[in-house]
């Protein structure tokens, strides 16, 4: 039965929001047990001076965080060698993307891509009205004519990940030095995994007006559920930034781990080192097993999955097994898989479950040769 009074209230949305169907409540979260390779988490703990940040900070639960995070933003400030109003802080730099994409996009703009990227950006692109358009980018090189010319032109701004979510490639900064160099649009320059690539574009900012580039805390610093991001860029740009963002964005743990874990970098290092030799390791491993791994800067490889079966069976099958990576049915990537970057004994543990789906795949036949085995032996 309608309810006409619901009907009525739903009228009154704008039409972009109506067009999105109500998003139902997900399952119930993986218990323990499962490994969880799907969504880039550095698996490490906090370290202990940091820990002890964070512990200070929830005695402090009953008051607000500080007014436009000046404190955080002051640290970021000194930590980059960047101006406090060249900086805003953000709850993760997913909500500074979706301040980006509501200061900058009504209906009917356009905002370019360089695909494939972070699927999240066409949600925020549909939400404003906006037309999304996805320039296809070689491994090593950027398609610098189609993002100065064609629809590209005119769009309000350009999306760049370096490195790129989901193929862990990693661009030359003098590549993007030259993008932003020749356009006159804003480029918006995600920095989500930077601290595990060899360069980073921070220096961009103090040249050129028109890039604005995002930082999280989620992957390199072991703080994805706390949520600290940062976007630094020009203090016209920042400034317009911060007065459309929500009042008390962040929290105080948020903060006060914000701040140590600016102070104390260092306290890293082991961790990075880790991820980045795990990496490689996995690398060569997944190789050998017959999938073609994309080179990577990321904490996560990209891997084309093994002829006979696509990237969504793939998932299907280590999840059975507890094991949880990543899929996208984009174009291009349905027969890859992502896999995070875990400890050494979650990696293990995945390439022992990826190397016996892989030989019940290939079993000998009677007559000596070898066969595909069927999708059923592993249900």
């Amino acid at each position: 039965m309608s309810d006409a009074k619901l009907q009525t209230v739903l009228s009154a949305l704008p039409q972009v929001t109506r067009q999105l169907d109500a998003l139902p409540s997900n399952g119930p979260e993986p218990d323990g047990n499962f490994i969880k390779l799907n969504t880039n988490e550095n698996p490490f703990p906090l370290p202990p001076i940091i820990m002890q940040s964070a512990v200070a900070a929830l005695k402090r639960q009953y008051l607000y965080p500080d007014d436009d995070n000046i404190s955080l933003r002051e640290a970021a400030s000194s930590t980059y060698g960047v101006s406090r109003d060249q900086v805003i802080a953000g709850n993760g730099s997913s909500e500074l993307l979706g301040l980006i994409y509501r200061a900058f996009l009504a209906p009917g703009d356009k905002v370019a891509m360089v695909s494939p990227g972070f699927s999240f950006n066409r949600k925020l692109a549909m939400v404003q009205g906006a037309e999304f358009l996805e320039i296809g980018c070689q491994a090593h090189s950027l398609p610098m004519e189609q993002l100065l010319s064609g629809p590209a032109k005119d769009a309000k701004f350009i999306m760049l990940a370096n490195p790129n979510n989901p193929t862990g490639t990693f661009l030359p900064i003098s590549d993007i030095e030259r993008l932003v160099a020749q356009s006159d649009r804003l480029v918006v320059l995600d920095e989500a995994y930077v601290d595990f690539a060899p360069d980073h574009g921070l220096r961009l900012i103090n040249r050129y007006s028109n890039v604005l580039i995002l930082r999280s805390f989620s992957k390199s610093y072991a703080a994805a559920g706390i949520r600290v991001g940062f976007g630094f860029g020009h203090p016209e740009i920042i400034g317009r930034l911060r007065n459309i963002q929500n009042v008390f964005n962040m929290n105080v743990i948020g903060h006060a781990v914000g701040i140590s874990v600016l102070a104390h970098r260092g306290a890293y290092a082991e961790n990075h080192k880790h991820i980045k030799y795990e990496r490689e390791r996995v690398t060569v491993a997944l190789s050998q097993l017959g999938f073609s791994v994309t080179p990577s800067r990321a904490n996560f490889l990209l891997a084309r999955v093994p002829a006979g079966q696509d990237g969504s069976w793939w998932q299907a099958a280590l999840e059975r097994q507890k094991i949880l990576v990543a899929f996208f049915p984009d174009k291009g990537l349905e027969h890859c898989i992502r896999v995070s970057i875990g400890t050494k004994e979650q990696m293990d543990a995945f390439l022992a479950v990826a190397g016996d789906i892989a030989g019940s795949l290939t079993v000998p036949s009677s007559k000596g040769r070898e066969s595909s085995g069927s999708a059923s032996s592993l249900r």
